[in-house]
């Protein structure tokens, strides 16, 4: 039988024994004629309880304001408690984003792998840098990877109530032994009971695998697949999708910790091994499942997968075609192009130096406008010691290093996921404004194909 999943703290019921109440859901943004436009709210007010209850994140809010009738406890900016009452439709939203996705704090990571990526930045930058996010409502709300390692009993309960699925597991290794010691955590060794635990309750998962040469590769990694291959069949299956990516390792990282590098021998040794894998997956199944990022490719010297392939991208955020799918956007923005500009122009793009030579075929095909020079510099990164680097990792003073000297044109087109998303700094906390000021030329963002295409015909094209 259904049980309605609960949602929030009940405030009537907190005594000294109860946990402490989460922090309340600071307004960001009113939704313009929505209903919290309607009720005044504004930046900056403070969601106090819904009927009652504290909700602990996002989560809570929706299941909380999915009630037709709604009594909200609100504190002003000034201080000044009230309450609003309203009646609205079932599951109609009220508008309102807020400041934090997370009422109660973060779940942090207590694992300890070699390979993390937070533990390999230099010192110094700032905080939300260094933030080890394992934290299930994180996964399930943007999809971001965690371990399953630090799961309470109520946290397994809130899942298996709420529904909250799919959710992003990092695997790396389903033999006990061997996931315990690349997490550094005797705990990782119950994945394979945990993803029972999923399949039984008709919960899903997306997986990754973080390759590192000499330790999880080979046998272990066929092993890996097989493992979780075995979790994707039937009607509702529990693991959809498998990606598997390369390790990433940066001059900060800590001495002595047996990882290498993955290099072109290491990146064919891996294609060769999971291509095969993926026919007969897709001969018992249906699917390929399991998918190799595009890093594998570029850093192998190989042609990517034709786009078919990639099915409907499951993984693209974790870089599993998505230098396929922005070649495809750039096909379809270029089908039609003018045969020469009215007047010429010069423009330089910048992008990681490991992409660089997949889009020289596009450039080739821009610059085939009579008037229009585009001029691509693919960088290294000194920052993070990597001379092979995608382009969201490049950070400001990679781009001052990099670029000092260069013909950079008339303008400087820059792709968006180099920052932080929501705010122009960089990785190592250049801003933009610092770096457009040290640069002879101005900077245009580019979100994707199609500014690429309007910041070369559109001399009026500007994105920030």
């Amino acid at each position: 039988m259904w049980n309605e999943p609960s949602a929030g703290i009940a405030l009537a019921a907190l005594d000294g024994t109860s946990p402490r109440l989460p922090a309340p859901a600071v307004v960001a943004t009113v939704e313009p004629g929505s209903i919290g436009e309607e009720l005044g709210f504004q930046p900056g007010d403070r969601l106090l309880s819904i009927n009652g209850k504290r909700p602990r994140d996002l989560i809570d809010l929706q299941f909380l304001v999915g009630e037709e009738e709604l009594t909200l406890e609100v504190e002003d900016p000034d201080g000044t408690r009230h309450t609003v009452e309203l009646e609205k439709d079932l599951d109609e939203g009220l508008g309102l984003g807020f400041t934090e996705a997370l009422f109660d704090g973060l779940k942090q990571c207590n694992n300890a792998c070699p390979f993390c990526f937070i533990d390999q930045q230099p010192p110094g930058r700032r905080s939300s840098l260094y933030l080890k996010d394992d934290d299930y409502r994180l996964s399930f709300l943007y999809g971001s990877y965690l371990t399953l390692t630090n799961l309470t009993a109520a946290d397994w309960q809130r899942i298996e109530e709420q529904r909250l699925s799919p959710l992003f597991v990092s695997v790396h290794a389903t033999e006990p032994e061997l996931r315990s010691r690349l997490l550094v955590n005797p705990r990782a060794g119950l994945l394979l009971e945990q993803l029972g635990w999923f399949a039984q309750r008709d919960l899903q998962i997306h997986a990754q695998v973080v390759v590192c040469p000499g330790i999880n590769d080979g046998p272990a990694l066929q092993q890996t697949l097989h493992d979780l291959a075995a979790f994707a069949a039937g009607e509702w299956p529990a693991v959809l999708s498998v990606a598997v990516v390369p390790v990433g390792l940066t001059r900060f990282r800590p001495d002595g910790d047996a990882l290498v590098p993955v290099n072109r021998h290491a990146a064919r040794q891996v294609i060769a091994l999971v291509e095969p894998l993926q026919q007969q997956f897709q001969q018992d199944m249906g699917s390929r499942f399991a998918w190799l990022s595009d890093e594998w490719y570029l850093m192998a010297g190989l042609p990517l997968p034709p786009r078919a392939e990639y099915e409907d991208l499951p993984q693209q955020e974790n870089g599993v075609g998505s230098i396929r799918a922005f070649l495809e956007a750039l096909d379809e923005a270029t089908q039609n192009l003018p045969q020469a500009l009215p007047r010429p122009r010069r423009l330089s793009w910048v992008v990681g130096q490991l992409v660089a030579e997949a889009l020289e075929p596009v450039v080739a095909r821009l610059n085939a406008v009579d008037g229009l020079e585009l001029i691509l510099h693919g960088l290294p990164s000194p920052y993070w010691g990597q001379e092979q680097v995608v382009t969201g990792l490049l950070t400001g003073s990679d781009l001052l290093a990099g670029l000092s000297g260069r013909d950079l044109g008339e303008a400087l087109l820059l792709p968006a996921v180099m920052l932080r998303q929501g705010e122009p700094v960089f990785l190592d906390d250049l801003t933009l404004v610092e770096l457009e000021r040290q640069l002879p030329v101005p900077i245009r963002l580019l979100g994707g194909a199609d500014d690429l295409v309007a910041s070369c015909f559109d001399e009026n094209f500007r994105s920030h």
